[in-house]
């Protein structure tokens, strides 16, 4: 693999990289209009002559989507709906925006980065969120998308892992809400090729528990906690991979693999971003299949695992259908 012109000190500068104005004026394009809507079920809220009688306006909403120039690339974010009560208490905390979704648009629509998805490969995600939140989620990376993850999530569990110590206590202190753990990683990307050849052995296809695998690939060390949920969603953006000597995500996409399968009923959603890359490409193809493949936009590519546990994998045991 050809090494990288980008100096591993440049990571920080990475993490804080500014996006073209096209993508931040569709983000920005992607706020408004939900704040538009999240107006507009309020005001729907304030007008209802009875609680009783409320009903969300998904067809006015429906009708608007038809007819916005904007509706194929916006990802709308819908209200949560509240049960009829007389309380008025009830009423009044029913209008309100969540705390974590509040504080996502004031951050996103005050800062001068974006995230590092592009709005179509933040859309394959939110799709699956739509429909299973609230989840069990789990990131590997911590970055300027992590508040917005969260906040689409509400009501769930959003956990994320990152290499840098230094970035996580920065992320804390600007969101001390968001829940991390710092995991060490003991690989190379220049070890990739070799690291492949040892996922092709017999002990790397035995689905387990990743802390008692036999296989160089399972990632070891992160909290106890995060072997033992049972992840709805898994995605894996980190840690860096981009020069020779960066871990790269070879262990990080062989455990979310494994942990998806070692759950122990139902199937979980894995997305890959970078897959442009070497390593992200051929990794996620080995371990998480060709076979488990949905979707792939721009540099995302979307997984659906079924779980693997007692023998019962489909393909008759094997690792991959």
């Amino acid at each position: 693999m050809a090494k990288s012109s980008r100096d591993p000190s440049e990571e920080m500068k990475f993490k804080t990289m500014q996006y073209p104005l096209d993508v931040k004026v569709k983000f920005l394009l992607m706020i408004g209009v939900l704040l538009a809507f999240l107006l507009l079920v309020f005001i729907v809220n304030s007008n209802s002559s009875s609680p009783a009688a409320y009903q969300p306006p998904s067809a006015q909403l429906e009708s608007w989507k038809a007819s916005s120039v904007f509706s194929k690339e916006v990802v709308v974010v819908p209200s949560t709906s509240c049960p009829p009560s007389s309380s008025s208490s009830s009423t009044s905390s029913c209008s309100k925006i969540p705390p974590s979704l509040a504080q996502a648009l004031i951050h996103y629509s005050t800062s001068n980065v974006t995230p590092q998805q592009t709005l179509k490969e933040i859309s394959v995600t939110w799709k699956v969120l739509e429909k299973r939140s609230p989840c069990n989620f789990l990131v590997f990376g911590l970055g300027h998308d992590s508040l917005m993850w969260s906040a689409l999530n509400h009501g769930g569990r959003t956990v994320f892992l990152e290499e840098d110590r230094a970035w996580i206590d920065q992320i804390k202190q600007r969101f001390p809400t968001l829940e991390s753990h710092h995991v060490v990683y003991d690989t190379k990307v220049r070890q990739a090729e070799d690291l492949l050849k040892v996922g092709k052995r017999e002990e790397c296809a035995v689905v387990g528990d990743p802390r008692s695998s036999k296989c160089r690939l399972a990632l070891k060390g992160m909290p106890d906690e995060i072997y033992e949920i049972e992840w709805d969603l898994i995605m894996v953006d980190a840690p860096t991979g981009y020069f020779e000597d960066a871990p790269g995500r070879m262990t990080a996409l062989y455990t979310a693999g494994l942990m998806a399968r070692n759950r122990k009923d139902g199937d979980t959603d894995v997305f890959v971003h970078d897959v442009d890359r070497l390593v992200e490409d051929k990794f996620s193809r080995a371990f998480l299949c060709d076979g488990y493949m949905r979707e792939q936009q721009g540099r995302l590519r979307h997984f659906t695992i079924p779980s693997q546990t007692l023998g019962a994998s489909p393909g008759d045991g094997l690792f991959c259908p």
